[in-house]
């Protein structure tokens, strides 16, 4: 499941956002730490093509993807040295797969800042800073480790030493190693790592209910959306507070509200999108009477590994995929018109999946049951939990998916 996690300097409007996210009720205090540990949210996002799939399958039922959001601590100037919740916050963000730091572009004197007042480029500098600051301390151990191997011409440790000093001279200058152009190899030994300054980021500018109307006349956002091209982040415009009016509304409400603003979606829905978006995230789906289901799969990854995404076995095993693109649905109205029109595809093990894709799998799986047993006869009289064809034969009945025997 993707993970993004929520941060940002105390008294920003993170454990808001939160509880508008989650609809939870994790503690928003005006003092630094209320968030002590991370509060963990899951989020079904939200997909205008399941309702389409629901009324064309009449499925059972429908399961949208997730999406988990983690309300980090708050940290403050040190956190890298250890200062206020510092290790504990950056043990949290190295495990999320991307950042949405919460910036606070309003001013309120019944709400304290850290600093004495709201400056964001101050507080964006002081986060990216600390981040910065624990990576180096990582890159820098490990260069040290290398140098030996890298001098003695060992050519794996010549290429890891050579990223990692790229890396480093980056930090040092305090540019950001996102920026920075890296070759798929390069990129492959990085992710080893799990750097924090190369994690996306997404500045999320906080502002005052007015503004959002108006936000050109905002002068700390127009200084927060100038800074974000040197950093190499995006930034969304919200009000925490108005997200959490509309999360309190059920979902026509939610259209009126939105409309009421001048807005085509919520707040935390573009955020949802955009992380999407600099993730290289995709979503193929499974449809039949059993139920339709949204799945979550990179960019560029091949029919296989999307097949594993629901089970190894599927991956393991994987023959072909019946493929039918959302958009011809659409255009032919049911899937059996839109299979006689020839728009139903069976797709290979070399299928660059595309978003949208509805998707029936074809497998064979090695089935550890005595010969003379048929599939139906072993899950009548084999009554055990664990027993392995009863698993695998259970998922497949629910996500109408085929077995090859």
């Amino acid at each position: 499941m993707l993970k993004a996690g929520i941060v940002g300097l105390p008294n920003v409007g993170k454990s808001t956002l939160f509880n508008a996210i989650t609809k939870a009720e994790a503690l928003a205090a005006n003092y630094p730490f209320a968030t002590i540990d991370p509060n963990v949210g899951i989020v079904y996002v939200q997909d205008p093509r399941l309702d389409v799939l629901e009324k064309i399958y009449k499925p059972k039922k429908v399961i949208p993807t997730a999406y988990e959001f983690i309300d980090i601590a708050g940290l403050v100037r040190g956190a890298s040295k250890g200062e206020g919740l510092g290790n504990q916050f950056l043990s949290h963000i190295r495990e999320v797969d991307a950042i949405c730091q919460v910036v606070r572009c309003f001013d309120d004197s019944n709400i304290t800042h850290v600093d004495g007042e709201v400056d964001p480029i101050r507080d964006v500098e002081t986060i990216n800073i600390e981040l910065s600051l624990s990576d180096l301390e990582q890159v820098d151990k490990r260069i040290s480790r290398l140098e030996k191997k890298a001098k003695a011409k060992v050519k794996e440790a010549i290429e890891e030493y050579d990223v990692l000093v790229k890396i480093k001279d980056a930090l040092d200058q305090g540019i950001s190693p996102r920026t920075l152009d890296f070759s798929e190899e390069e990129l492959k030994t990085i992710k080893n790592f799990n750097l924090l300054t190369m994690k996306p980021m997404i500045y999320v500018a906080n502002v005052a209910e007015e503004d959002l109307h108006h936000p050109e006349s905002n002068r700390h956002y127009q200084a927060l959306l100038h800074q974000s091209k040197t950093d190499g982040t995006e930034v969304i415009l919200i009000s925490a507070q108005v997200e959490m009016e509309i999360a309190s509304l059920d979902k026509e409400e939610q259209l009126h509200f939105l409309e009421a603003y001048g807005l085509k979606q919520s707040g935390l829905n573009r955020v949802i999108e955009k992380s999407y978006e600099l993730l290289g995230l995709k979503t193929y789906f499974t449809a039949g009477e059993p139920e339709v289901r949204a799945w979550t799969f990179k960019n560029g990854m091949k029919a296989p590994q999307c097949a594993g995404i629901i089970h190894s076995d599927f991956e393991r095993g994987f023959i072909k995929a019946e493929t039918l693109a959302y958009d011809d649905l659409i255009k032919y109205k049911t899937p059996q018109l839109a299979k006689e029109n020839g728009r139903v595809r069976l797709e290979g093990k070399d299928y660059l999946v595309q978003d949208g894709d509805i998707m029936l799998f074809r497998f064979n799986v090695w089935l550890p049951i005595k010969p003379k047993w048929s599939v139906h006869q072993s899950i009548l009289h084999q009554n055990r939990s664990e027993n392995y064809i009863t698993r695998v034969f259970m998922i497949l009945v629910k996500i109408g998916c085929r077995i090859c025997l």
